[in-house]
């Protein structure tokens, strides 16, 4: 390997940690997903591959429009409005499945892959991420070759892998001493989070137009 590699590597893996890690839609959801199963996580961070692998091979191959694209006030707007009303639908629909979740029924209407799906392609600050400091990353790696694509790709995915499996697989082992009444408080209250960050795009979006 290369030794100019290991500081690159090890860039990405605090960089794309400290995106994960910070509280969103997508640990809302996985929290109350994790609930049913523990491998809600990892479900969760296939969803989100799917929408982010395509981005990094666009940012990778030269695209980088993609950044004035996604940093355009339009966009944005459009983006703040549509996912914020898509996290308000979702976070209604898990709070009235709430009580049939904890009664073993389905949780919500959508599944994990679904959520990680919607939480990443309709989030506007994921985008703007891409748009500035995953596209900093991606150069960085370019420079280095098409061969260190793989990667880089594993890098950054194996990150949201680790977190989210992690976050799943605690809720899931220490859900029965939380009882009854702290279960449904807790699906109540990502229900919550998740209208919370909706109504935050939307209200993001609206600024940027008055």
């Amino acid at each position: 390997m290369n030794p100019a590699m290991l500081p690159v590597i090890l860039s990405v893996i605090v960089v794309s940690l400290s995106g994960v890690m910070a509280p969103g839609p997508m640990f809302a959801v996985t929290i109350a997903k994790s609930y049913r199963s523990p491998w809600a996580g990892a479900r969760i961070a296939i969803g989100h591959a799917i929408i982010e692998m395509p981005i990094i091979l666009l940012i990778y191959f030269g695209l980088d429009r993609f950044a004035s694209f996604f940093s355009n006030d339009g966009v944005r707007v459009a983006l703040g409005l549509l996912g914020g009303g898509m996290l308000i639908w979702m976070g209604i629909d898990m709070f009235r499945a709430r009580k049939n979740a904890l009664e073993g029924g389905q949780d919500s209407r959508f599944g994990a892959i679904t959520a990680g799906i919607v939480m990443s392609g309709m989030n506007p600050f994921f985008l703007l991420w891409w748009a500035t400091a995953g596209l900093m990353l991606a150069q960085t790696f370019r420079g280095f070759g098409a061969a260190w694509l793989p990667v880089f790709i594993l890098t950054h995915w194996l990150c949201d892998l680790v977190w989210l499996s992690v976050v799943s697989f605690v809720v899931y082992r220490t859900r029965s001493l939380w009882g009854q009444a702290v279960q449904k408080w807790m699906l109540a209250g990502c229900s919550v989070l998740l209208l919370g960050f909706g109504v935050w795009f939307i209200v993001s979006g609206v600024q940027m137009v008055v």
